[in-house]
């Protein structure tokens, strides 16, 4: 067995150590990992793939939603083969999260809507649905089900405060079968 000792001074570890620390700093400056934005998470979070509960958990999850872990709803729904003008806004939001709905004419999906539990104005009762064709995540939503309700893309809204997620609550959100109507 060998056995190497060193003698160090700390005055020349101590500089070595905020080298080291300097010349990481400046890779990464260069490689523009600090001055870069942040991707969207649409170009982070994969579709494919989503095949179990637990994939749809963490979906969601990578957006920044907590949910119940049992969906409200699990619906099987078919994309109309022709839409008209009524669902111009709701395909437009699905495509600005990346969906084409189009591509999915006359096929059958699965939705899946949960309760989100950490939405960010403390509000109860707000949903969120994902739209699946086969393992692909292929439409989503979070919406609020209530009369002066809102609907929007699964991206959490911008500038508002992050509530604590409700301890204990009873699953009491209206499930909303108009967007079986919908869709």
């Amino acid at each position: 067995m060998i056995i190497y000792t060193a003698k160090l001074d700390r005055r020349r570890l101590a500089a070595g150590g905020a080298a080291t620390l300097a010349l990481v700093c400046a890779l990464a400056a260069l490689l523009g990992l600090l001055g870069r934005p942040a991707a969207s998470v649409s170009e982070v979070i994969s579709p494919k793939g989503v095949r179990t509960a637990e994939d749809r958990l963490a979906y969601l999850g990578a957006y920044g939603w907590l949910v119940r872990e049992e969906p409200l709803a699990v619906e099987e729904l078919e994309i109309p083969k022709e839409m008209g003008p009524e669902y111009d806004e709701y395909l437009e939001l699905q495509a600005q999260q990346g969906f084409d709905l189009a591509k999915y004419a006359g096929k059958r999906v699965k939705r899946y809507t949960y309760e989100v539990l950490n939405y960010p104005t403390g509000e109860t009762g707000v949903q969120a649905s994902l739209l699946l064709y086969r393992n692909t995540v292929v439409g989503a939503e979070v919406l609020s089900p209530a009369l002066n309700g809102f609907l929007h893309g699964l991206q959490r809204p911008q500038g508002a405060q992050e509530s604590a997620p409700p301890q204990g609550v009873a699953n009491t959100a209206a499930q909303d079968s108009s967007w079986a109507a919908v869709l």
